[in-house]
């Protein structure tokens, strides 16, 4: 798999993740207690730390594009 690739996986788990994070029925079950307070931390854990290996991921992607302009 390219660089490019796992960057799109990554992003694409993201968004998928962020939707959960936003989602009315994850909140209510936050809110109301049905699960552990705490998972809504985990899950913004989750998103911080996918931002940053993507970040990482981005740097590499970036440095292979320019190569292969300059070839």
């Amino acid at each position: 798999m390219e660089p490019i690739e796992i960057l799109k996986q990554f992003n694409s788990c993201y968004v998928n993740i962020q939707a959960i994070a936003q989602n009315k029925t994850w909140l209510l079950l936050i809110a109301e207690k049905k699960i552990d307070p705490e998972a809504a931390t985990h899950l913004g854990d989750v998103l911080h730390y996918l931002a940053e290996a993507m970040g990482c991921l981005e740097e590499v992607v970036e440095v292979k594009f320019n190569q292969d302009i300059e070839v």
